[in-house]
């Protein structure tokens, strides 16, 4: 079964603004670029270009 769960996240202010952009470039929304970093990091996917 698969479940969401909400967070408050705080970044700094550049690396908010870093992830926007690369998640601009990947055409991803900013939390399907944090998902997808976050999963390629921990090796459940190919650091690939496609979105989750």
């Amino acid at each position: 079964m698969d479940h969401e769960v909400r967070i408050t996240l705080r970044l700094p202010a550049d690396l908010h603004a870093w992830l926007v952009a690369e998640a601009k470039r990947a055409r991803r929304s900013l939390n399907s670029e944090i998902l997808h970093r976050l999963e390629a990091g921990r090796g459940d996917i190919s650091a690939d270009n496609e979105s989750p």
